[in-house]
C-alpha cells in the first residue's frame, strides 16, 4: 500500500496551464475522491498519477519514492476506467487472470487469486461467460476484479460508473466502497457526481480550474463550504444577499440573532442557506414573507419554490406530513436553523463560519 504526495504539481498543454502549484497528500489507505466539474483538472492528475500523462513540474510520491519518471507498468497500480476496457475476446476468469499471467506467477496461485477475485466481486458463475453476454455492472466487476487481483499499491479509477444506470450506480458504488475498506488499498477516484462522491469517500478533494477548492471529509465540505463555489458544487443552496450588523444578520429585512455569528465584521455578506435548512410556515408570522410559487410531492419531502418580497425565489425542502400541504399562492413565512447557514465575504472566496 501507498501513500501519495503531490508537491508543486505542474501540467500543461502547449501553452495553456491546467494545473499549477497544487499540493496534495492522499493516506495510505483511504478512499480518495478527486471531484468537481468537467474541464477542473481531476482526470489530468489522474493521469499525471498513472504516468498516463506527462509532468511539466512539480514531484510525485509513491510512500518516498519518486515516480515522476517510473514507467507506468512498475507503478503497481491498478486501474478501473469509464468504459470497463474489458477484454472481448477473454472470458470472464481470463480477464480477471490477465494481470497475473502477465506477472509469471505460477497456475495454481493464479488460479486460486482468479478465483478469490471473482468470488468476491460476485462474479463467479459468469466466470466462462464473454463479456458480450454480460450487463454492464457485470463488466465493471470484472474491470474491478482485474485490477485489484494484481494486489497494486494504489487503485486509480476514472469515472468508473458513469455509464451505469440509477440502480446499477448504487449497487456498484457499494461494492467499491466495501471491497476498498476489506482491501484496505490506496484509492484515488475521479467522479462529477457528488453524491457519488459522498457517499464512499473518506476525503474529498473539490477542484475548479486545477485548483483544490476544498479538501476534507465529505461532513466537513457539505456543512461548512469552504466557498461559494464549494457551496452551490456540494448538495444544492440557495444564496442571498445579506449584511451583518453588531453580530446581527439581516437577510430580505429581518433580523436574525445567533451567538456563533458575533465576530463577523458588519458589512455586506453572502448567505447560503441548504433548501432543507429553511423552515415554512403558514401560521407563524415570523420571519422572511414569501409565496408558494411551486410545491413537488416526492413521497419522503415535499419539494416548495418560495417567491421573496424582493423577488429572489428559493427552494425549501421539507419532509412530507399528512397534515402540512402548501398550497401555490399561499403566503408562508420562513426561519431559518440559524447554525447551519453559511455566511460568505461579498465576493464569495471565504467561509466566515469556517474555524
Amino acid at each position: 500500500m501507498s501513500t501519495i504526495t503531490i508537491k508543486n504539481a505542474l501540467k500543461k498543454y502547449g501553452d495553456t496551464t491546467v494545473i499549477e502549484g497544487l499540493n496534495l497528500e492522499i493516506k495510505d489507505g483511504e478512499l480518495f475522491t478527486l471531484l468537481g466539474p468537467s474541464g477542473c483538472g481531476k482526470t489530468t492528475l489522474l493521469r499525471m498519477i498513472a504516468g498516463f500523462n506527462t509532468i511539466e513540474g512539480g514531484d510525485f510520491y509513491f510512500n518516498d519514492e519518486r515516480i515522476n519518471d517510473k514507467d507506468p507498468a512498475k507503478r503497481n497500480i491498478g486501474m478501473v476506467f469509464q468504459n470497463y476496457a474489458v477484454f472481448p475476446h477473454l472470458t470472464v476468469r481470463k480477464n480477471v487472470a490477465f494481470g497475473l499471467n502477465n506477472r509469471k506467477l505460477d497456475k495454481k496461485t493464479v488460479a486460486e487469486e482468479t478465483d478469490r477475485f471473482l468470488k468476491m466481486m460476485r462474479i463467479d458463475e459468469y466466470a466462462d461467460r464473454l463479456p458480450q453476454n454480460l450487463s454492464g455492472g457485470q463488466q465493471q466487476r470484472v474491470a474491478l476484479a482485474r485490477a485489484l487481483a494484481v494486489k497494486p499499491d494504489v487503485l486509480l479509477m476514472d469515472e468508473p460508473l458513469s455509464n451505469l444506470d440509477a440502480k446499477l450506480r448504487l449497487e456498484m458504488r457499494q461494492a467499491i466502497r466495501n471491497i476498498q475498506r476489506e482491501l484496505g488499498i490506496t484509492t484515488v477516484y475521479v467522479t462529477h457526481d457528488q453524491e457519488e462522491a459522498m457517499s464512499i469517500s473518506d476525503t474529498i478533494a473539490v477542484m475548479d480550474h486545477g485548483v483544490i477548492q476544498h479538501l476534507g471529509a465529505p461532513k466537513d465540505i457539505y456543512q461548512r463550504p469552504a466557498n461559494l463555489f464549494v457551496s452551490n458544487f456540494i448538495g444544492r443552496s440557495n444564496i442571498l444577499p445579506g449584511r451583518m450588523d453588531h453580530g446581527d444578520l439581516i437577510l430580505e429585512g429581518v433580523r436574525f440573532t445567533h451567538e456563533f455569528w458575533k465576530d463577523i465584521p458588519d458589512g455586506d455578506v453572502k448567505v447560503a442557506v441548504r433548501p432543507e435548512e429553511f423552515l415554512i410556515s403558514a401560521t407563524e408570522q415570523k420571519g422572511i414573507p414569501g409565496v408558494v410559487s411551486d410545491t413537488i410531492y416526492l413521497g419522503m419531502d415535499t419539494h416548495y419554490m418560495v417567491k421573496l418580497e424582493s423577488g429572489e425565489e428559493v427552494l425549501v425542502i421539507q419532509e412530507s406530513t399528512l397534515a402540512e400541504n402548501y398550497k401555490m399562492g399561499e403566503q408562508v413565512w420562513l426561519t431559518l436553523n440559524e447554525r447551519k447557514i453559511n455566511i460568505f465575504t461579498p465576493d464569495g472566496e471565504t467561509n466566515y463560519l469556517r474555524k
